[in-house]
């Protein structure tokens, strides 16, 4: 069974331990904060973006969360064509004139980052992008970025392959 992390055949790749991660999104909110920018709403782009979105939400004193559901990747190095936004939709009405951060784990090609950046800017909405990683080929520079790489990206949530039952 493949699982989006199974990246044992790469001979390098980037590992995120918890404990870097807890460094990383620290740091990730200090940008952020010293930048002068003062989010409304954080929104995740679920699932790789909702760790990260918690994590700011909380160094960030921002209770207001959301998340908006992308899928693209299927497993290592394979995509859909085209990232889909998938339902439940987040309620655009209410993001008219607020400051939203969308967080997510990593900007890769970066269309879907792209993709929700450009929807909640349709509907009226003053949009920052904050990644714990991004890569060179991103079609969006996101506003906040952790660390820069270029190889695969070993998250420690998704480290492993889902939990199965356990034989009595």
């Amino acid at each position: 069974m493949a699982y989006h992390a199974d990246s044992s055949d790469l001979d390098t790749k980037e590992i995120l331990t918890w404990e870097t991660f807890g460094t990383g999104s620290r740091e990730l909110a200090q940008q952020i904060v010293d930048s002068g920018y003062t989010p409304d709403i954080i929104i995740a782009v679920a699932r790789g973006g909702l760790l990260p979105a918690g994590a700011l939400s909380y160094n960030l004193g921002v209770k207001l969360s959301d998340a908006i559901n992308v899928e693209f990747y299927t497993d290592v190095h394979e995509t859909l064509p085209d990232p889909v936004l998938l339902a439940p939709l987040l309620d655009t009405e209410s993001i008219a004139g607020k400051k939203l951060l969308v967080v997510d784990d990593v900007a890769d090609s970066g269309r879907t980052l792209a993709l929700v950046l450009d929807l909640l800017r349709s509907h009226g909405a003053d949009v920052k992008s904050a990644v714990i990683y991004a890569k060179s080929a991103s079609v969006v520079l996101p506003d906040y970025v952790w660390k820069r790489t270029d190889e695969w990206i070993v998250f420690p949530w998704s480290a492993l392959p889902p939990v199965e039952p356990q034989q009595a």
